[in-house]
């Protein structure tokens, strides 16, 4: 085969596959889609076994720290963690819809920028489905919309926000000062801009008032250890962040641990809670980083390199902004976390200007809340609806999406400038 050819036939299949998990044809599950394109790109020897099986190994990090919180989010649930936090979030909100929005929202924040946007959509979104059952709300999408959309505008608070960031700055990670004053500001642009734009669009929805329950559930001993296994998790993770170490092994040992304290403590086997969790989300990512390896070897990173080189030079001080939004406009045709393997290379081996870098990574983290399959943490919040029978279509996120995201965007990248 011609090499030609070669490239042809590579990204036709990696297109392929990436529009099976956005567009889901015949209802099936996103991780089918990943694992045949990743399965026929070798089968056709478009990527040598070799090649696939390092590049599966590239996501270890990835895969335990998605274990770890789905594990722990299992945890919870079973445990009643959720039913108890719903409850008092509930009366806190004294029957106001827009207290109880802007209170999920508050917290959504904490959980993003402490635990990483996939332990949003992971941890939060089942508490949030909770917490509208608890307050009897008519329509529960505006605080569920809470949980996607926060869980990318709050991801670059912190270097743990978001796996995505650890990839896109690799071994050259600033130290958390130095991102504080390079992040601060267009985060806090980020999560305020999104907050008030999606009240606004939801706000015909939050008319009603809530009823919640006068009595607010006891929290059981394997609750207490659940919640303790959270705290344990984020402490690890702001260690590990403040050490320069791996995020996932800690995340994964928290959730261990705490499977291990709530099974001896109950009495009762640990199978059915791993059996509960979402296994199959680490089968997608895996063949999403084995299609970006993929990608990598026809000399997609080598094209990228050359168009950013040109466009810092001939786009002077628009140059971040054009580079940010065109990242952005990538995430949500392919996903952020290929996109942050990708981008992580490629700005690396420019040589680029630290706002060109700062404006991709606000592409990565932020721009792919346009559509449903634009992050990881966004999948993981239509996995989430769809464990408790709740749809939610891909035409209406986007609808909302470009509302919500296009403002907060353009004022992020604009506060990144200054």
């Amino acid at each position: 085969m011609t090499q030609q050819l070669a490239t042809l036939a590579t990204s036709s299949i990696a297109a392929l596959a990436i529009a099976g998990v956005i567009v889901r044809p015949f209802g099936w599950p996103e991780w089918i889609f990943a694992t045949l394109g990743a399965a026929l790109l070798i089968i056709a020897q478009l990527l040598p076994v070799s090649e696939g099986v390092a590049g599966i190994a590239s996501g270890t990090d990835v895969y335990l720290f998605l274990a770890g919180m789905m594990l722990l989010a299992e945890i919870a649930r079973r445990e009643g963690l959720f039913d108890y936090l719903a409850a008092r979030a509930a009366r806190a909100s004294g029957g106001s819809p827009v207290r109880l929005f802007t209170l999920i929202f508050g917290v959504g924040t904490l959980v993003t920028v402490f635990l990483s946007n996939d332990a949003t959509a992971v941890v939060l979104t089942p508490a949030v489905i909770a917490v509208t059952r608890a307050a009897k709300a008519k329509d529960p999408i505006p605080y569920l919309l809470v949980c996607a959309f926060v869980a990318n505008a709050a991801s670059f608070v912190l270097p743990i926000s978001n796996p995505a960031n650890i990839v896109v700055f690799g071994s050259d990670m600033p130290p958390l000062g130095e991102w504080l004053a390079r992040f601060a500001l267009p985060s806090l642009a980020a999560i305020l801009v999104t907050y008030a734009v999606l009240l606004l669009v939801t706000r015909r929805s939050l008319r009603k008032r809530i009823e919640p329950e006068n009595e607010t559930p006891e929290l059981s001993r394997g609750g207490k250890v659940a919640a303790f296994g959270l705290g344990l998790a984020v402490a690890a993770l702001l260690t590990a962040s403040a050490l320069g170490a791996d995020l996932g092994l800690p995340t994964a040992l928290a959730g261990l641990a705490t499977l291990l304290l709530v099974s001896l403590g109950e009495r009762r086997s640990p199978w059915p809670t791993l059996g509960g969790v979402s296994w199959t989300t680490l089968v997608l990512v895996a063949g999403l980083f084995v299609i970006v390896r993929a990608l990598d070897r026809i000399g997609l990173e080598a094209e990228l390199v050359a168009a950013l080189r040109w466009v810092s030079l001939e786009a002077g001080a628009w140059a971040a902004p054009i580079v940010g939004a065109a990242t952005a406009i990538a995430a949500n045709l392919t996903n952020n976390l290929p996109l942050g393997l990708v981008a992580g290379g490629v700005v690396a081996a420019a040589d680029v200007s630290p706002k060109i870098v700062d404006a991709v990574l606000i592409g990565v983290d932020l721009g792919p809340n346009v559509s449903v399959t634009g992050s990881l943490a966004t999948i993981l919040w239509l996995l989430a609806l769809r464990r408790e029978g709740i749809r939610y279509g891909a035409l209406a996120f986007l609808k909302i999406g470009i509302v919500v995201t296009l403002p907060a965007l353009a004022l992020a990248l604009a506060a990144s400038m200054v």
